[in-house]
């Protein structure tokens, strides 16, 4: 079973994620890692030279290529806004939404160049962004999972999420 991590950027993901995985036995892996891997490039870079259309492509494929394995995948912040990326994430495994609030994803992710929308953007923009998004995560997840303790107790809880989807 495919476990599938979504939510906002700064929303732990990757940490919680790792945690998880060790938890349930499985691996991990971080489709921004996965692209970077792919692509032979930073994602800025990609964006820089190719868009943000083409990152969703390779996004989407890459997505695709992860279902099937065990293990517990933290998608990038935009990889299940995709309907039909959602749909195969969907198939393969519970689909869990990372639940942060704005303010702790914020101050994850303010001023960090590797995050090209992060970086590009102004703090009422991610607001913004945050609010749109949120409500499409909570759409293509098959659970949502509170974000507010450490990221143990999160781990804990996609864990147990994972474990009753089975």
């Amino acid at each position: 079973m495919t476990v599938f991590l979504c939510g906002f950027m700064g929303c732990g993901k990757s940490t919680a994620g790792k945690l998880a995985a060790r938890k349930l036995g499985c691996g991990f892996c971080d489709t921004d890692d996965l692209i970077v891997e792919d692509q032979g490039m930073p994602i800025p870079e990609i964006f820089a030279q190719k868009g943000e259309p083409y990152f969703r492509e390779v996004e989407a494929r890459i997505v695709k290529e992860v279902c099937g394995k065990q293990a517990v995948v933290a998608c990038g912040g935009g990889a299940l806004l995709n309907p039909d990326t959602a749909a195969a994430a969907a198939k393969a495994g519970p689909v869990i939404f990372l639940d942060a609030d704005f303010d702790t994803c914020y101050e994850r992710i303010s001023g960090d160049s590797n995050r090209p929308i992060a970086a590009s953007s102004t703090r009422e923009e991610l607001l913004e962004r945050f609010n749109t998004r949120r409500e499409i995560y909570l759409k293509h997840s098959t659970v949502t999972v509170d974000c507010s303790g450490s990221p143990m107790q999160t781990a804990e809880r996609i864990a147990e999420a994972a474990r009753l989807h089975r």
